[in-house]
């Protein structure tokens, strides 16, 4: 909190332009122009809403503004720090961080760090150090951002320190409004402390019925129980994790909320889990209020999604819509164990699966919030995005078949290589899809077993992932891409296989769900961005039997996801 009476939006929206300014002076370093231009925007229904505005002020403006803006921010632990020049916000903002404790060898490496990146880009390195709790980044997180950003392009790395201006910016509005985000950081530190479980040290990997796995779920159950008031939580027999907070009638039908708690490998931290935690937080605000509503809460935290270690995905979801297909209880993983074995070393009954498809009859509807995981939102430096429909979405994964032979000896047009012909076919679906609108496909797998230097590749195992909008569209991608691999194999004197292994059909939002969000967001005052998702989610699954509708939540990065 800084020494400033608490600002109220009331004080702001009647204040002339002039003291508006003033009011907001220090939120961007040494930029008025920034609170002078979104001045006219008032007035504000809420403290989001400001700083939307703001931010947009600085995204409309000239290239030059925004470069200015940028270089009006000091160094991290350079000479303004020495000299005791920054001002009183930036000061605070490096010494909590402790940037003014740094060690010699810290402080040597941070200045050679400013200059590297300066001679690179032109401007200095802007970094909201106090963290996404506003508590302090520690020095060595500091400095290992400082030396991955630096990699970066300098169209990428402009746009991050934009955003870290904009992150800086919200802190100081929140010091001075008086706010303390207490829903969001309770849903941060949950997330933090989900992320300690990990197959793998140094990186989030969480795969289905793993140790780690097993760990989250009973660590999401102990929470739901200990912290969030749920009248009862179970894990069923896929895995999922189930909380249910009755209605003031307990037989009343319920709103099923939730998202998944597996990850990719070497993750990231919010996929699904923010949907689980969000459905969380509110259960237990309304628990802590005393409160029930006309309609029962059903939050579902996912077992699987991401198909990671078994063909087969959607299984959490798949068994509450009645789709968990038995034939997938013997897919064997990479080390052999089949999806029956891992369930019973769970301690989980394959039987009873089908026992937890759920009777529409019961339910509202399915709402998820989610990362965007996409550079949308956060290019347009908005909070929130009402998604309008999943993307329907095919997978295969297919082997290619050559001959092995010796790299030295084999005449370029006596091979059958099997990792040129993945290639060619990769580079036939990047330019199919670059033809049609919200079209994308991805070749994510390639592996040739046993490969080697010397060996032209007799064996080259691929994965084939399309999306679209429309399940037409999708379907004539995967039908060109599927007589296309045929062709090359012909030409080329090889033999293929492949299968599909998920085919989920577009997804568009319940109108009536769909505006229930868009009132959400226009409450804050908020602009209403409409957008489709790429990704699949559990939504998709859902609305095979119920409404659903989705809420995407701005990521950070670039909005990157899939990545730590």
């Amino acid at each position: 909190m800084t020494d400033h009476a608490v600002l109220t939006l009331q004080t702001l929206n009647s204040a002339s332009t002039a003291s508006f300014v003033t009011l907001l002076d220090g939120v961007y370093e040494h930029s008025p122009w920034v609170a002078e231009r979104a001045a006219a925007q008032r007035p504000f229904a809420s403290l989001a809403a400001l700083k939307c505005a703001l931010a947009e002020a600085v995204r409309l403006s000239e290239p030059s503004e925004q470069l200015a803006l940028i270089r009006a921010h000091p160094e991290l632990a350079g000479k303004a720090m020495i000299s005791q020049a920054l001002t009183a916000e930036s000061s605070r903002e490096q010494s909590r961080a402790g940037l003014s404790d740094c060690t010699p060898g810290e402080f040597a490496r941070l200045q050679q760090l400013n200059a590297a990146y300066n001679a690179r880009f032109g401007f200095p390195f802007i970094l909201a150090v106090r963290g996404p709790r506003g508590l302090g980044l520690g020095r060595a997180e500091i400095i290992a951002t400082f030396e991955r950003r630096l990699q970066h392009t300098v169209d990428f790395e402009r746009a991050e320190c934009l955003r870290n201006i904009h992150r800086i910016a919200e802190i100081r509005l929140n010091d001075k409004f008086g706010v303390e985000p207490s829903l969001g950081n309770q849903v941060w530190d949950w997330c933090e402390q989900l992320a300690r479980h990990s197959e793998q040290d140094g990186a989030l990997t969480v795969t289905y019925l793993s140790d780690a796995h097993r760990a989250c779920a009973a660590q999401i159950a102990t929470w739901m129980q200990a912290e969030c008031g749920f009248d009862a939580v179970e894990i069923d027999a896929v895995g999922n994790v189930v909380g249910v907070y009755h209605g003031t009638d307990a037989q009343a039908r319920r709103l099923l909320c939730g998202s998944h708690y597996d990850t990719v490998r070497n993750g990231g931290r919010y996929d699904g889990r923010l949907g689980i935690l969000v459905a969380m937080a509110a259960v237990r605000a309304l628990h802590a209020q005393g409160r029930r509503l006309p309609f029962g809460i059903e939050v579902v935290a996912f077992a699987e999604e991401e198909g990671q270690r078994y063909p087969a995905t959607f299984l959490g979801s798949s068994a509450l819509t009645g789709g968990f297909d038995p034939a997938w209880l013997d897919q064997r993983d990479a080390q052999g164990i089949l999806l029956r074995e891992a369930l019973q070393r769970a301690g989980l009954c394959p039987a009873d699966v089908p026992r937890l498809r759920r009777d529409p009859g019961r339910y509202l509807g399915f709402v998820e919030v989610h990362i965007e995981q996409g550079p949308v939102l956060n290019a347009l430096d908005l909070p929130l995005g009402i998604v309008t429909s999943i993307n329907g979405s095919l997978r295969y994964q297919g082997e290619i078949i050559g001959q092995a032979s010796h790299a030295g000896t084999t005449p370029m047009g006596l091979r059958r290589d099997a990792a040129a012909a993945a290639a060619e076919l990769t580079l036939f679906l990047e330019r199919r899809c670059a033809s049609v609108a919200d079209l994308v496909g991805t070749v994510g797998m390639l592996e040739v077993p046993n490969g080697s230097v010397n060996v032209v590749p007799g064996r080259c195992r691929f994965s084939l992932d399309i999306r679209a909008t429309t399940d037409a569209v999708r379907d004539a991608c995967a039908a060109d891409a599927l007589a296309e691999l045929h062709a090359i194999c012909e030409r080329r004197g090889l033999r293929h296989r492949i299968q599909e292994t998920l085919r989920a059909a577009a997804a568009p939002s319940a109108p009536d769900w769909q505006q229930r969000w868009e009132r959400a967001v226009a409450a804050l005052g908020l602009p209403l961005h409409r957008m489709p998702s790429g990704a699949g989610h559990d939504a998709m699954k859902l609305h095979e039997i119920m409404p659903q509708a989705m809420l995407f939540v701005r990521g950070l990065n670039g909005g990157i996801s899939h990545n730590p």
